[in-house]
C-alpha cells in the first residue's frame, strides 16, 4: 500500500494520531554507577474522532469514580458504574492533569491505576521536617508531593523511579545540584529540570511516556513536565528530600 493511499484512509476515517516517545528517560551518573537506562519510544496510538469524544463506559467506570470523588477537585462525579457528561468531564480533567493518553473519558486500566496510586497516598507517611521544604517520594505508590512545615504544600502527583535492579534508594537526602537543562554523556540526551539529590540520581522531567511502568530509570525520579517545572522552582541546594517504601517489583 502507498503512502498517498495511507494518508488518504486516515483522512478519510477523521482521525487523530496521540503519539508518546522520545529518546528515553536517563539519569545523569557518574562513571556509570547508577546510570539511566534509554527507554524504547512508545507505540504511535491511533484513535478515531469519534470514539474519542463517546465517552463510552470502561471497565474501570465504577472504581475510577470512587477515587476521583476522594481525591476531589475534578467535578461533579456520581459513583454508579455508569458513564455520564459528568462523569465523563471528570475523568478527561484528571486524564490530561497526569498526562493519560488518550484523554477521552474511558476508565480504562491506566487512569483506574494511576487514581488508585494518588488515592491511596498517605502524605503523612513521608514523616517530613517540621520547618521548611520537604521533597517526598513514596516508591511503593510512584508518588511524590512536597511538604512545608510539615504541611502538605503540592498535593501528590505520579513519578517514575528506578526499575528492577536499579530501584531509587530509599533514604533522607539533600538536593546538591540544580541545573534547567543537564546534559547525560552516556546517553546524549538533555534531562530537564535536574534536581540531583544523591550520586547521579534526581528529580528531572520525564522524556518518554510516563506511564509505561515497565520502563524507566536507573534511579532517576522522573516527572510530568509541569511537575518538573513547579519542582525545581520551590527546590534549592540544600532543600531535604525524604524517599521511603520500594517500587512493585524491584
Amino acid at each position: 500500500m502507498t503512502v498517498k493511499r495511507v494518508t488518504a484512509r486516515l483522512a478519510t476515517a477523521a482521525t487523530a494520531v496521540v503519539v508518546g516517545g522520545g529518546l528515553g528517560a536517563f539519569a545523569l551518573t557518574p562513571a556509570g554507577a547508577g546510570a539511566a537506562v534509554r527507554t524504547a519510544p512508545v507505540a504511535t496510538t491511533v484513535v478515531t474522532r469519534a470514539a474519542a469524544s463517546s465517552c463510552a463506559t470502561g471497565k474501570y467506570q465504577k472504581q475510577v469514580e470512587t477515587y476521583l470523588k476522594k481525591l476531589g477537585g475534578y467535578g461533579t462525579i456520581t459513583v454508579d458504574g455508569k458513564q455520564s457528561k459528568a462523569d465523563c468531564a471528570a475523568i478527561v480533567k484528571f486524564q490530561k492533569r497526569f498526562g493519560i493518553q488518550p484523554a477521552a473519558g474511558l476508565a480504562g486500566p491506566t487512569t483506574f491505576d494511576v487514581a488508585k496510586r494518588l488515592a491511596s497516598t498517605k502524605t503523612s507517611a513521608c514523616k517530613a521536617n517540621k520547618k521548611g521544604i520537604t521533597f517526598c517520594i513514596d516508591l511503593t505508590h510512584q508518588t511524590t508531593w512536597v511538604m512545608k512545615d510539615a504541611k502538605v504544600y503540592v498535593k501528590p502527583t505520579v513519578t517514575r523511579t528506578g526499575m528492577k535492579g536499579y530501584r531509587t534508594p530509599a533514604g533522607t537526602f539533600k538536593i546538591n545540584k540544580r541545573t534547567k537543562k543537564e546534559w547525560s554523556d552516556p546517553y546524549h540526551v538533555w534531562l530537564p529540570y535536574w534536581q540531583r539529590f544523591i550520586g547521579g540520581r534526581g528529580f528531572h522531567q520525564t522524556t518518554t511516556y510516563i506511564h509505561d511502568k515497565w520502563r524507566g530509570s536507573h534511579g532517576c525520579v522522573n516527572l510530568l513536565p509541569q511537575d518538573a517545572k513547579q519542582y525545581y522552582g520551590i527546590g534549592k541546594i540544600g532543600s531535604v528530600v525524604k524517599v521511603f517504601g520500594r517500587r512493585p517489583g524491584t
